[in-house]
Protein backbone atom coordinates (compact mmCIF):
# COMPACT_ATOMS: atom_id res chain seq x y z
CA UNK A 1 0.00 0.00 0.00
CA UNK A 2 1.26 3.38 -1.12
CA UNK A 3 1.61 5.57 2.10
CA UNK A 4 2.76 9.05 0.83
CA UNK A 5 3.22 10.15 -3.19
CA UNK A 6 5.20 13.84 -3.84
CA UNK A 7 4.88 14.71 -7.07
CA UNK A 8 6.31 17.30 -9.74
CA UNK A 9 7.30 19.39 -6.08
CA UNK A 10 9.17 22.97 -7.12
CA UNK A 11 10.41 25.12 -4.30
CA UNK A 12 12.06 28.63 -4.90
CA UNK A 13 13.46 30.80 -2.79
CA UNK A 14 14.24 34.14 -4.85
CA UNK A 15 16.52 32.98 -7.71
CA UNK A 16 17.30 29.62 -5.60
CA UNK A 17 15.71 26.74 -6.70
CA UNK A 18 15.58 24.40 -3.68
CA UNK A 19 13.46 21.97 -5.08
CA UNK A 20 13.39 21.13 -9.16
CA UNK A 21 10.38 18.76 -9.58
CA UNK A 22 10.86 15.95 -7.45
CA UNK A 23 8.90 12.86 -7.09
CA UNK A 24 8.67 10.07 -4.80
CA UNK A 25 6.76 7.57 -3.21
CA UNK A 26 6.72 5.57 -0.02
CA UNK A 27 4.97 2.52 0.91
CA UNK A 28 3.38 1.08 3.99
CA UNK A 29 5.99 -0.77 6.55
CA UNK A 30 9.03 1.01 4.56
CA UNK A 31 12.20 2.78 5.87
CA UNK A 32 12.83 5.63 2.69
CA UNK A 33 16.55 7.00 3.14
CA UNK A 34 16.88 10.59 1.78
CA UNK A 35 20.65 10.85 0.96
CA UNK A 36 22.64 14.34 -0.01
CA UNK A 37 24.47 17.23 0.98
CA UNK A 38 24.01 20.19 2.82
CA UNK A 39 21.62 22.46 0.45
CA UNK A 40 20.61 19.77 -1.76
CA UNK A 41 16.82 20.37 -0.71
CA UNK A 42 16.07 17.29 1.72
CA UNK A 43 14.72 19.68 4.24
CA UNK A 44 12.66 21.70 2.71
CA UNK A 45 11.15 18.78 0.80
CA UNK A 46 9.75 17.31 3.98
CA UNK A 47 8.77 21.01 5.30
CA UNK A 48 6.54 21.00 2.09
CA UNK A 49 5.26 17.86 3.68
CA UNK A 50 4.64 19.34 6.61
CA UNK A 51 3.04 22.03 5.77
CA UNK A 52 5.49 24.92 6.92
CA UNK A 53 6.28 25.81 3.37
CA UNK A 54 3.87 25.89 0.30
CA UNK A 55 5.49 24.13 -2.86
CA UNK A 56 5.02 26.31 -6.07
CA UNK A 57 4.01 23.60 -7.99
CA UNK A 58 3.10 19.66 -7.25
CA UNK A 59 1.17 18.33 -5.08
CA UNK A 60 1.22 15.75 -2.48
CA UNK A 61 -1.02 12.38 -1.18
CA UNK A 62 -1.04 10.90 2.16
CA UNK A 63 -2.83 7.13 1.83
CA UNK A 64 -4.59 8.27 -1.22
CA UNK A 65 -6.39 11.65 0.03
CA UNK A 66 -4.53 14.67 -1.62
CA UNK A 67 -2.88 16.67 1.61
CA UNK A 68 -3.81 21.22 1.82
CA UNK A 69 -0.46 22.83 0.81
CA UNK A 70 0.81 25.23 3.87
CA UNK A 71 -1.56 23.01 6.83
CA UNK A 72 0.60 21.60 9.64
CA UNK A 73 -2.70 20.28 10.94
CA UNK A 74 -3.54 19.00 8.11
CA UNK A 75 -0.30 16.99 7.44
CA UNK A 76 -0.76 16.33 11.14
CA UNK A 77 -4.15 15.00 10.63
CA UNK A 78 -3.77 12.79 7.94
CA UNK A 79 -0.88 10.77 10.02
CA UNK A 80 2.45 12.75 9.48
CA UNK A 81 4.79 13.25 12.20
CA UNK A 82 8.45 15.24 11.78
CA UNK A 83 11.37 14.50 14.45
CA UNK A 84 13.44 17.81 13.94
CA UNK A 85 17.17 17.71 14.48
CA UNK A 86 16.67 20.68 17.11
CA UNK A 87 14.15 19.02 19.09
CA UNK A 88 11.37 21.30 20.34
CA UNK A 89 11.32 20.47 24.18
CA UNK A 90 9.99 22.60 27.15
CA UNK A 91 12.45 21.84 29.91
CA UNK A 92 10.40 22.98 32.79
CA UNK A 93 7.51 20.60 31.56
CA UNK A 94 7.34 17.11 32.48
CA UNK A 95 7.00 14.29 29.63
CA UNK A 96 3.60 13.48 29.04
CA UNK A 97 3.23 17.50 29.42
CA UNK A 98 5.18 18.09 26.51
CA UNK A 99 3.34 15.12 24.70
CA UNK A 100 0.11 15.93 25.29
CA UNK A 101 0.73 19.71 24.70
CA UNK A 102 -1.38 21.55 21.82
CA UNK A 103 -3.43 18.24 21.63
CA UNK A 104 -6.36 19.45 23.97
CA UNK A 105 -8.67 21.99 22.98
CA UNK A 106 -8.09 25.47 24.48
CA UNK A 107 -11.58 25.77 26.20
CA UNK A 108 -11.39 22.39 28.34
CA UNK A 109 -11.33 23.44 31.98
CA UNK A 110 -8.66 20.84 32.85
CA UNK A 111 -6.25 18.36 31.25
CA UNK A 112 -7.15 14.44 30.89
CA UNK A 113 -4.02 13.41 32.25
CA UNK A 114 -5.45 10.35 32.97
CA UNK A 115 -6.15 8.84 29.59
CA UNK A 116 -2.89 10.84 28.05
CA UNK A 117 -1.25 8.87 30.70
CA UNK A 118 -2.76 5.53 30.02
CA UNK A 119 -2.70 6.03 25.86
CA UNK A 120 1.31 7.04 25.97
CA UNK A 121 1.33 3.60 27.85
CA UNK A 122 0.23 1.63 25.92
CA UNK A 123 2.40 3.25 22.87
CA UNK A 124 5.38 2.61 24.91
CA UNK A 125 4.50 -0.72 25.41
CA UNK A 126 4.00 -1.28 21.98
CA UNK A 127 6.98 0.11 20.58
CA UNK A 128 9.73 -0.62 23.21
CA UNK A 129 10.33 2.75 24.06
CA UNK A 130 10.06 3.31 28.05
CA UNK A 131 9.83 6.57 29.45
CA UNK A 132 8.71 8.08 32.75
CA UNK A 133 6.08 10.51 32.17
CA UNK A 134 6.53 12.32 35.09
CA UNK A 135 10.23 13.35 34.87
CA UNK A 136 11.38 16.53 33.99
CA UNK A 137 12.64 17.09 30.38
CA UNK A 138 15.59 19.13 31.90
CA UNK A 139 16.45 15.94 33.51
CA UNK A 140 16.38 13.80 30.59
CA UNK A 141 19.69 12.88 28.48
CA UNK A 142 19.72 13.51 24.46
CA UNK A 143 18.79 10.15 23.32
CA UNK A 144 15.59 10.38 26.18
CA UNK A 145 14.87 13.36 24.53
CA UNK A 146 14.45 12.07 21.87
CA UNK A 147 12.38 9.30 22.56
CA UNK A 148 10.02 11.92 23.95
CA UNK A 149 10.04 13.83 20.42
CA UNK A 150 8.98 10.42 18.88
CA UNK A 151 6.40 9.80 20.99
CA UNK A 152 4.83 12.87 20.52
CA UNK A 153 4.47 12.19 17.29
CA UNK A 154 3.04 8.37 17.88
CA UNK A 155 0.78 10.12 20.47
CA UNK A 156 -0.86 12.28 17.35
CA UNK A 157 -1.40 8.96 15.22
CA UNK A 158 1.08 9.58 12.89
CA UNK A 159 1.61 6.48 10.22
CA UNK A 160 4.22 8.34 8.35
CA UNK A 161 7.59 9.64 10.80
CA UNK A 162 10.01 11.98 9.21
CA UNK A 163 13.50 11.83 10.97
CA UNK A 164 15.88 14.96 9.99
CA UNK A 165 19.51 14.05 11.04
CA UNK A 166 18.40 11.81 13.81
CA UNK A 167 21.32 10.41 14.98
CA UNK A 168 23.74 13.54 14.96
CA UNK A 169 23.43 14.24 18.83
CA UNK A 170 23.26 10.65 19.54
CA UNK A 171 26.11 8.17 20.98
CA UNK A 172 27.00 4.71 19.21
CA UNK A 173 24.86 2.71 21.49
CA UNK A 174 21.89 5.54 21.27
CA UNK A 175 21.56 5.10 17.87
CA UNK A 176 21.48 1.02 18.17
CA UNK A 177 18.69 1.44 20.47
CA UNK A 178 16.81 4.08 18.26
CA UNK A 179 17.54 1.49 15.30
CA UNK A 180 15.90 -1.35 17.17
CA UNK A 181 13.02 0.99 17.69
CA UNK A 182 12.42 2.19 14.27
CA UNK A 183 12.31 -1.57 13.00
CA UNK A 184 10.17 -1.95 15.87
CA UNK A 185 7.93 0.60 14.29
CA UNK A 186 8.39 -0.80 10.94
CA UNK A 187 7.05 -3.84 11.45
CA UNK A 188 3.77 -2.63 13.06
CA UNK A 189 3.63 -0.86 9.62
CA UNK A 190 4.50 2.98 10.01
CA UNK A 191 6.53 3.93 7.48
CA UNK A 192 9.69 6.84 7.98
CA UNK A 193 11.38 8.74 6.34
CA UNK A 194 14.93 8.63 6.91
CA UNK A 195 16.89 11.78 6.59
CA UNK A 196 20.58 11.74 6.54
CA UNK A 197 24.44 12.20 5.53
CA UNK A 198 25.57 9.15 7.00
CA UNK A 199 26.12 6.43 4.67
CA UNK A 200 26.96 3.23 6.90
CA UNK A 201 23.58 4.59 8.90
CA UNK A 202 21.68 4.92 5.86
CA UNK A 203 22.82 1.24 4.64
CA UNK A 204 21.63 -0.05 7.85
CA UNK A 205 18.33 0.94 8.56
CA UNK A 206 16.53 1.83 5.00
CA UNK A 207 15.12 -0.42 2.22
CA UNK A 208 15.12 2.53 -0.29
CA UNK A 209 17.47 5.20 -1.05
CA UNK A 210 16.79 8.34 -2.74
CA UNK A 211 19.66 10.59 -4.01
CA UNK A 212 19.36 14.34 -4.18
CA UNK A 213 21.51 16.91 -5.61
CA UNK A 214 21.24 20.49 -5.66
CA UNK A 215 17.68 20.41 -5.63
CA UNK A 216 17.20 17.59 -7.85
CA UNK A 217 15.92 13.84 -7.67
CA UNK A 218 19.45 12.13 -9.15
CA UNK A 219 19.11 8.57 -7.98
CA UNK A 220 16.93 6.04 -6.32
CA UNK A 221 17.87 2.50 -5.69
CA UNK A 222 17.16 -0.25 -3.74
CA UNK A 223 19.66 -0.48 -0.02
CA UNK A 224 20.39 -4.00 -0.70
CA UNK A 225 22.03 -3.29 -4.07
CA UNK A 226 23.59 -0.27 -2.73
CA UNK A 227 27.11 -0.20 -0.90
CA UNK A 228 28.59 3.40 0.18
CA UNK A 229 31.01 3.79 -2.76
CA UNK A 230 28.21 3.36 -4.63
CA UNK A 231 26.32 5.89 -3.08
CA UNK A 232 28.60 8.80 -2.61
CA UNK A 233 29.06 8.38 -6.43
CA UNK A 234 25.93 9.27 -6.95
CA UNK A 235 25.36 12.25 -4.36
CA UNK A 236 28.33 13.51 -6.07
CA UNK A 237 27.98 12.64 -9.33
CA UNK A 238 31.22 11.04 -9.69
CA UNK A 239 33.58 8.55 -8.56
CA UNK A 240 35.04 9.41 -5.25
CA UNK A 241 38.41 8.02 -3.78
CA UNK A 242 39.09 9.04 -0.33
CA UNK A 243 43.02 9.49 1.05
CA UNK A 244 44.76 6.95 2.90
CA UNK A 245 46.02 7.66 5.74
CA UNK A 246 49.88 6.77 6.68
CA UNK A 247 51.45 6.27 9.93
CA UNK A 248 54.22 8.90 10.63
CA UNK A 249 56.09 8.91 14.04
CA UNK A 250 54.79 11.52 16.16
CA UNK A 251 57.65 14.64 16.80
CA UNK A 252 58.14 17.32 19.58
CA UNK A 253 54.73 18.74 21.49
CA UNK A 254 53.23 21.68 19.57
CA UNK A 255 50.42 22.69 22.40
CA UNK A 256 49.85 21.58 25.20
CA UNK A 257 47.02 22.51 27.42
CA UNK A 258 47.60 21.49 31.58
CA UNK A 259 44.66 21.79 34.12
CA UNK A 260 42.84 24.16 32.23
CA UNK A 261 39.56 25.55 33.23
CA UNK A 262 37.08 27.65 31.60
CA UNK A 263 33.99 28.83 34.02
CA UNK A 264 30.86 27.98 32.55
CA UNK A 265 27.61 30.70 33.33
CA UNK A 266 27.13 32.17 36.48
CA UNK A 267 25.76 29.34 38.69
CA UNK A 268 26.49 26.84 36.37
CA UNK A 269 29.85 23.65 36.48
CA UNK A 270 32.71 24.67 34.56
CA UNK A 271 32.53 24.03 30.74
CA UNK A 272 36.01 23.15 30.58
CA UNK A 273 37.49 21.18 33.87
CA UNK A 274 41.12 20.68 34.60
CA UNK A 275 41.60 19.61 30.81
CA UNK A 276 45.12 18.34 30.28
CA UNK A 277 46.09 17.46 26.83
CA UNK A 278 49.19 17.08 24.46
CA UNK A 279 49.67 17.73 20.61
CA UNK A 280 52.64 16.51 18.90
CA UNK A 281 53.92 17.12 15.63
CA UNK A 282 52.52 14.97 12.16
CA UNK A 283 49.99 13.49 14.58
CA UNK A 284 46.04 14.14 14.64
CA UNK A 285 44.21 13.71 17.38
CA UNK A 286 40.00 13.57 17.41
CA UNK A 287 37.94 14.76 19.70
CA UNK A 288 34.81 12.75 19.81
CA UNK A 289 31.65 13.43 22.39
CA UNK A 290 28.04 14.71 22.14
CA UNK A 291 27.63 17.77 21.18
CA UNK A 292 27.36 20.37 24.23
CA UNK A 293 30.02 18.38 25.94
CA UNK A 294 32.86 21.15 26.02
CA UNK A 295 34.11 21.01 22.47
CA UNK A 296 32.95 25.27 21.41
CA UNK A 297 34.68 26.61 24.46
CA UNK A 298 37.99 24.38 23.47
CA UNK A 299 37.63 25.28 20.18
CA UNK A 300 37.36 29.31 21.06
CA UNK A 301 40.01 28.70 23.85
CA UNK A 302 42.22 27.56 20.93
CA UNK A 303 41.32 30.11 18.53
CA UNK A 304 42.41 32.12 20.97
CA UNK A 305 38.76 33.98 21.44
CA UNK A 306 38.81 32.96 25.29
CA UNK A 307 40.94 33.09 27.87
CA UNK A 308 41.32 30.28 30.95
CA UNK A 309 40.76 30.81 34.44
CA UNK A 310 43.41 28.58 35.54
CA UNK A 311 45.73 25.83 34.02
CA UNK A 312 48.04 26.72 31.32
CA UNK A 313 48.02 26.69 27.00
CA UNK A 314 51.56 26.35 25.72
CA UNK A 315 52.58 26.70 22.29
CA UNK A 316 56.12 24.89 20.89
CA UNK A 317 57.56 24.85 24.23
CA UNK A 318 56.44 28.33 25.36
CA UNK A 319 53.65 28.84 27.91
CA UNK A 320 50.65 31.55 26.53
CA UNK A 321 51.02 34.73 29.19
CA UNK A 322 47.50 36.91 26.49
CA UNK A 323 45.17 35.81 24.31
CA UNK A 324 43.68 36.44 20.94
CA UNK A 325 43.47 35.62 17.80
CA UNK A 326 46.05 37.87 15.81
CA UNK A 327 48.30 35.91 18.90
CA UNK A 328 47.60 32.86 18.06
CA UNK A 329 47.99 33.38 14.12
CA UNK A 330 50.89 35.03 14.83
CA UNK A 331 52.40 31.85 16.69
CA UNK A 332 51.81 29.30 13.84
CA UNK A 333 47.77 28.36 14.50
CA UNK A 334 45.36 27.34 11.83
CA UNK A 335 41.95 27.76 12.54
CA UNK A 336 38.93 25.75 10.78
CA UNK A 337 35.81 27.38 12.54
CA UNK A 338 33.27 24.81 12.97
CA UNK A 339 31.02 27.68 11.49
CA UNK A 340 31.91 28.27 8.61
CA UNK A 341 29.18 30.94 7.30
CA UNK A 342 28.84 32.67 10.94
CA UNK A 343 32.74 32.41 12.22
CA UNK A 344 34.78 30.88 8.98
CA UNK A 345 33.94 33.85 6.54
CA UNK A 346 32.79 37.32 6.00
CA UNK A 347 29.89 37.05 3.99
CA UNK A 348 29.95 39.99 2.17
CA UNK A 349 33.79 40.56 2.01
CA UNK A 350 34.83 39.22 -1.53
CA UNK A 351 36.37 36.00 -2.12
CA UNK A 352 39.91 37.42 -2.12
CA UNK A 353 39.42 39.93 0.65
CA UNK A 354 38.64 36.71 2.93
CA UNK A 355 41.64 35.02 1.84
CA UNK A 356 44.10 37.88 2.60
CA UNK A 357 42.24 38.92 5.97
CA UNK A 358 44.54 36.63 7.99
CA UNK A 359 47.80 38.06 6.18
CA UNK A 360 47.07 41.62 5.04
CA UNK A 361 49.92 43.39 7.64
CA UNK A 362 52.65 41.43 6.15
CA UNK A 363 54.90 41.59 3.23
CA UNK A 364 53.86 42.50 0.31
CA UNK A 365 50.58 42.96 0.87
CA UNK A 366 51.10 45.57 3.29
CA UNK A 367 53.77 48.65 2.48
CA UNK A 368 54.20 52.26 1.93
CA UNK A 369 53.85 52.75 5.83
CA UNK A 370 50.07 51.77 6.33
CA UNK A 371 48.89 51.27 2.72
CA UNK A 372 47.50 47.82 0.92
CA UNK A 373 49.11 46.84 -2.09
CA UNK A 374 45.53 45.60 -3.71
CA UNK A 375 47.61 43.86 -6.75
CA UNK A 376 49.69 41.77 -4.41
CA UNK A 377 46.74 41.03 -2.36
CA UNK A 378 44.65 40.09 -5.66
CA UNK A 379 47.75 37.93 -6.44
CA UNK A 380 48.32 36.55 -3.58
CA UNK A 381 44.54 35.39 -3.59
CA UNK A 382 44.88 33.94 -7.12
CA UNK A 383 47.20 31.33 -6.05
CA UNK A 384 45.31 30.40 -3.22
CA UNK A 385 42.20 30.29 -4.89
CA UNK A 386 44.28 28.05 -8.18
CA UNK A 387 46.33 25.51 -4.91
CA UNK A 388 42.98 24.76 -3.28
CA UNK A 389 40.73 24.90 -5.84
CA UNK A 390 38.30 27.42 -4.92
CA UNK A 391 35.68 26.85 -7.56
CA UNK A 392 33.82 30.51 -8.01
CA UNK A 393 33.20 33.26 -10.66
CA UNK A 394 35.21 35.71 -10.32
CA UNK A 395 37.21 36.65 -6.76
CA UNK A 396 35.32 39.95 -6.42
CA UNK A 397 32.27 37.64 -5.92
CA UNK A 398 30.96 37.72 -2.42
CA UNK A 399 31.58 34.23 -0.47
CA UNK A 400 28.52 34.42 0.87
CA UNK A 401 27.78 32.71 -2.63
CA UNK A 402 30.26 30.17 -2.61
CA UNK A 403 28.79 26.47 -2.22
CA UNK A 404 29.52 24.89 1.13
CA UNK A 405 32.05 22.90 -0.08
CA UNK A 406 34.28 26.04 -1.72
CA UNK A 407 33.30 28.11 1.10
CA UNK A 408 35.14 25.30 3.33
CA UNK A 409 38.03 25.06 0.36
CA UNK A 410 38.49 29.05 0.87
CA UNK A 411 39.00 28.63 4.69
CA UNK A 412 41.39 25.92 4.45
CA UNK A 413 43.55 27.81 2.18
CA UNK A 414 43.70 30.73 4.25
CA UNK A 415 44.83 28.48 7.41
CA UNK A 416 47.18 26.34 5.90
CA UNK A 417 48.90 28.46 3.58
CA UNK A 418 51.75 29.13 5.61
CA UNK A 419 52.72 25.33 6.84
CA UNK A 420 50.75 26.35 10.26
CA UNK A 421 52.59 24.55 13.18
CA UNK A 422 48.96 23.43 14.68
CA UNK A 423 45.31 23.28 13.19
CA UNK A 424 42.29 23.28 15.11
CA UNK A 425 40.27 21.26 12.38
CA UNK A 426 36.55 21.60 14.26
CA UNK A 427 33.90 19.73 12.53
CA UNK A 428 36.24 20.40 9.05
CA UNK A 429 33.83 18.43 6.76
CA UNK A 430 29.42 18.82 8.31
CA UNK A 431 27.65 19.50 5.65
CA UNK A 432 30.00 18.54 2.74
CA UNK A 433 29.28 16.20 0.15
CA UNK A 434 31.47 13.09 -0.47
CA UNK A 435 33.67 14.48 -3.07
CA UNK A 436 34.02 17.88 -0.70
CA UNK A 437 35.37 16.17 2.14
CA UNK A 438 37.48 13.91 0.56
CA UNK A 439 39.40 17.47 -0.97
CA UNK A 440 39.36 18.56 2.93
CA UNK A 441 40.69 15.28 4.45
CA UNK A 442 43.48 15.29 1.79
CA UNK A 443 44.49 18.89 2.64
CA UNK A 444 44.98 17.72 6.23
CA UNK A 445 46.87 14.72 6.08
CA UNK A 446 48.81 16.50 3.59
CA UNK A 447 49.86 18.99 6.55
CA UNK A 448 50.10 16.54 8.99
CA UNK A 449 52.96 14.69 6.47
CA UNK A 450 54.39 18.59 6.87
CA UNK A 451 54.63 18.26 10.16
CA UNK A 452 51.79 20.33 12.05
CA UNK A 453 49.54 18.81 15.11
CA UNK A 454 46.01 19.12 14.53
CA UNK A 455 43.46 18.41 17.08
CA UNK A 456 40.19 17.26 14.58
CA UNK A 457 36.51 17.78 16.50
CA UNK A 458 34.00 15.92 15.20
CA UNK A 459 31.02 14.33 15.73
CA UNK A 460 31.26 11.85 13.18
CA UNK A 461 33.21 8.68 14.47
CA UNK A 462 33.72 7.45 10.83
CA UNK A 463 35.35 10.48 10.19
CA UNK A 464 37.51 10.14 13.18
CA UNK A 465 38.14 6.33 12.34
CA UNK A 466 39.36 7.21 9.49
CA UNK A 467 41.63 10.01 10.10
CA UNK A 468 42.86 10.42 13.79
CA UNK A 469 46.32 8.75 15.08
CA UNK A 470 44.19 8.73 18.40
CA UNK A 471 41.06 9.77 19.81
CA UNK A 472 40.16 11.47 22.95
CA UNK A 473 36.39 11.59 24.63
CA UNK A 474 35.17 15.05 25.83
CA UNK A 475 32.44 14.65 28.45
CA UNK A 476 31.10 17.65 30.78
CA UNK A 477 33.90 19.44 30.03
CA UNK A 478 36.60 16.58 30.96
CA UNK A 479 38.40 14.94 28.89
CA UNK A 480 39.71 11.57 28.73
CA UNK A 481 43.49 10.37 27.72
CA UNK A 482 43.76 9.75 23.80
CA UNK A 483 44.06 6.16 22.65
CA UNK A 484 45.09 4.83 19.48
CA UNK A 485 42.75 3.98 17.05
CA UNK A 486 44.23 0.49 16.66
CA UNK A 487 42.87 -0.18 20.72
CA UNK A 488 39.74 1.33 20.66
CA UNK A 489 36.26 0.33 19.60
CA UNK A 490 33.33 2.20 18.25
CA UNK A 491 31.59 0.47 21.31
CA UNK A 492 34.28 1.63 23.47
CA UNK A 493 33.56 5.43 22.43
CA UNK A 494 29.90 5.23 23.11
CA UNK A 495 30.27 4.23 27.00
CA UNK A 496 33.22 7.05 27.08
CA UNK A 497 30.64 9.47 25.19
CA UNK A 498 28.27 8.63 27.59
CA UNK A 499 30.09 9.73 30.53
CA UNK A 500 32.44 6.86 31.61
CA UNK A 501 35.40 8.56 30.72
CA UNK A 502 37.65 5.71 32.61
CA UNK A 503 36.86 3.25 30.51
CA UNK A 504 39.53 4.75 28.08
CA UNK A 505 42.23 3.81 30.72
CA UNK A 506 40.51 -0.29 30.76
CA UNK A 507 40.81 0.10 27.22
CA UNK A 508 44.54 1.42 27.42
CA UNK A 509 45.38 -0.98 29.76
CA UNK A 510 44.75 -3.80 27.50
CA UNK A 511 46.05 -2.58 24.87
CA UNK A 512 49.45 -2.59 26.71
CA UNK A 513 48.98 -6.47 27.39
Amino acid sequence: MTALKIRGVTKSFGSLVANDNISLSLQKGEVLALLGENGAGKTTLMNILFGHYVADTGDIEVFGNPLPPGATDAAINAGVGMVHQHFTLADNLSVLENIILGTESLFAWKSNTDQARRKLQTLADDFGMQIEPDKWVGELSIGERQRVEIMKALYRDAKILILDEPTAVLTPQEVDHLFETLRSMVARGLSIIFISHKLHEILNISDRVNVLRRGKMVGEIETKKADRNRLAEMMVGREVKRPKVEHITAGAPVVELDNVVLPGAKGHRPVIDGLSLTIHQHEIIGLAGVAGNGQSALADLLSGLRTPASGTVGVAGDTLASFSPQAFINLGIGRIPEDRQEKGVVGDMTVWENLISENLRQAPLWRYRRLIDFHACRAFAKNLIEQFDVRCKSMEMPAKQLSGGNMQKLILARALQNNPRFILANQPVRGLDEGAIAAVHERLLVAKRNGAGILLVSEDLDELFALADRIAVIYHGKISQPISVNAVTVQDLGLMMAGDLAHGLTVQQGAAR
